[in-house]
């Protein structure tokens, strides 16, 4: 009765706790190398051959390897990529030769259960999908229950005790769910002197091979085949392909944007407007348009002598850059400009100067893209002064961009000051 007692606890002690262990999911993560994808529940089983001797000893009785079979299963939850825990069931028969007699001894492992702490010392891959070589160490805790039987003599049956399960091994990935598991167990009995007694020097050893499965979905890899430095140089090398693509796709931008700059920018008809400003192209050459390119309706042909030009001239100029604004980002002129846009334009007509419009922008930005605003806003302006009947002919508009600042591009006040049209009588 007590025996069956102490059998029932075992057994249920041993499932609950690993249920409470393997109970828990492995948790969702945000970081580069997401566990949530990757399997973590396998199941295998092993067969082997038991012995009394170990590589620690036990030469004193003469083992019948080669006829004490072992067998068994075990399940497995793999918490982290270099550490799992494994549930391990055993039973079979360790056979031995008295040294000294022919007499037969053999013990039965009616049953054995054991926790396990498995540690993947290394893993060989080559890609994340399937490890080519993992190498392991274990220890736990386990009971098992035992008969023994000397020649025709039964020493005892189902004496029952706790033990403790160590072990190296090593498993080779045959595919992305399945790995061959090659072990040698050396088990130490720790309790109950007559079961210890009755194995040579209180342990026996298990060399065992097995097949391990994945459990889940199958286009998912193991955790344990996991390694971290092959999944980098997997992402790394898309990263580098995302990169280039996007390269790629900026340079063909960058053309994209060159073309329409000198597209939009150029005057196919010569009237002195570019093509983006021009709502009448292909205006025969010579005729006087206004500043949208249109033929006027009554040109005025108006003929003056060049003056000196004179101090109060400078300050008109001076007086239309000051005001001067723009809409952000943009070569629409702001109406606050025009009352002095219009002393200029005035100006141009009284005296007949020629005028220099040179636009500028700072270096914030795509330098073809400040190139084409520079320029847009230089010949918004000639517009606006011709459609005040200036003469179209005799103003002169260029975009520079970025390339000539007169104040550092390093704070915001210098970077206002670089963003100007500057206007130049002669």
């Amino acid at each position: 009765m007590n025996s069956k007692i102490t059998k029932s606890t075992m057994l249920v002690a041993l499932l609950g706790l690993s249920s409470q262990l393997f109970a828990q999911e492995t948790p969702t993560t945000t970081s580069r190398f997401s566990k949530q994808s990757l399997r973590t529940w396998s199941v295998g089983a092993h067969g082997g051959i038991l012995s009394q001797n170990t590589f620690l000893g036990g030469q004193s009785v003469k083992a019948r390897e080669f006829k004490s079979i072992g067998y068994g299963a075990f399940v497995k939850k793999q918490i982290l990529p270099a550490l799992g825990l494994q549930a391990d069931f055993l039973r079979g028969e360790v056979k031995t030769l008295n040294t000294t007699s022919t007499i037969e001894q053999v013990n039965s492992i009616n049953w054995s259960g054991s926790l396990t702490a498995v540690l993947n010392i290394a893993n060989f891959s080559l890609n994340t999908e399937n490890a080519v070589l993992i190498p392991y160490v274990k220890a736990g805790a386990g009971y098992m229950s035992s008969d023994s039987q000397v020649g025709t003599v039964q020493s005892f049956t189902d004496r029952e005790g706790w033990f403790i399960p160590t072990g190296v091994g090593f498993k080779l990935g045959v595919s992305k769910g399945i790995n061959l598991d090659f072990g040698y167990d050396i088990n130490f009995i720790k309790s109950s002197p007559t079961v210890k007694n009755a194995y040579n020097e209180s342990r026996f050893s298990y060399a065992h091979a097995g097949l391990e499965f994945a459990l889940g979905n199958k286009e998912n890899s193991q955790l344990q085949n996991y390694s971290a430095i092959a999944d980098l140089r997997k992402q790394s090398a898309e990263e580098s392909a995302e990169l280039r693509r996007a390269l790629s796709t900026a340079e063909q931008n960058a053309a994209r944007d060159r073309e329409q700059y000198a597209k939009d920018l150029a005057d196919d008809d010569n009237d002195g407007v570019a093509n983006k400003f021009d709502k009448c192209p292909g205006t025969p050459s010579g005729t006087v348009v206004d500043g949208s390119g249109c033929p006027l309706a009554a040109p005025k042909t108006i003929i003056k002598e060049t003056t000196v030009i004179t101090e109060a001239d400078r300050k008109v100029v001076k007086d239309a850059i000051s005001n001067l604004e723009f809409d952000l980002g943009k070569s629409t002129i702001r109406s606050k400009s025009y009352a002095s846009l219009n002393r200029v334009a005035g100006l141009l007509v009284e005296k007949n100067f020629s005028l220099k419009l040179a636009g500028h922008t700072d270096n914030t930005g795509g330098r073809e893209l400040n190139l084409r605003l520079s320029k847009e806003r230089a010949e918004s302006v000639k517009a606006y002064l011709v459609s005040q009947s200036a003469n179209a002919s005799r103003i002169e508009a260029t975009g520079y961009g970025p390339d000539q600042p007169i104040s550092t591009n390093k704070t915001a006040a210098g970077r206002q000051e670089n963003r100007r049209v500057e206007f130049t009588l002669y």
